[in-house]
């Protein structure tokens, strides 16, 4: 099972079935601040669609296409990140994430991002990650911008969230850049 400790505290895991009561609490008390960037949220409402969720993503895991996986903080799921889909041929991915908002401020987020990063470049052997973040989203924006990411462009209404489009900020960062 794929498991990356980050340090004392953290851990990424990949998301298992067992996981989904745990993970449906975790995304309902953050409900409110997660709805404002998230499009699932309104969709989630009940424990099988967090276990559905779960079994698309093991089906994306053992695809070799990518996987989602908790953040685990002091043995509780706090968020969760992943790579939306690999694509082996041009050795590229994008990733995304997302963290309770009890959880926000503690620099978990960086460091679980630093984490998939250098899974995505070391063990993976990619070359090119992509982050995209809604224009406004700031929080998830200052993710890439800590870490070095080039802002490539503003993909103009690139995301439908409940009854509006969202335009999204374009970040990426390639291996050798990473590597310096």
């Amino acid at each position: 099972m794929f498991t990356v400790k980050v340090d004392d505290d953290l851990k990424l895991k990949l998301l298992q079935e067992y996981d989904a009561a745990e993970l449906f609490a975790v995304t309902k008390s953050s409900a409110v601040s997660l709805r404002e960037w998230l499009p699932f949220i309104d969709s989630n409402e009940s424990i099988a669609d967090t276990q559905q969720f779960i079994r698309v993503s093991l089906k994306q895991f053992s695809n070799n296409d990518g996987f989602q996986a908790a953040i685990v903080f002091k043995e509780k799921i706090v968020g969760v990140i992943g790579f939306h889909q690999i694509n082996w041929q041009n050795k590229s991915t994008s990733l995304g994430y997302w963290l309770s908002k009890d959880y926000e401020g503690l620099g978990i987020m960086t460091k679980s991002v630093r984490a998939l990063i250098n899974h995505a470049f070391l063990d993976l052997q990619l070359n090119r990650i992509e982050i995209r973040a809604a224009v406004e989203n700031k929080r998830s924006r200052a993710i890439p911008e800590r870490l070095g990411f080039t802002v490539e462009g503003i993909s103009r209404q690139s995301e439908w969230l409940y009854d509006h489009y969202v335009d999204h900020t374009v970040y990426s960062i390639l291996s050798e850049e990473w590597h310096k």
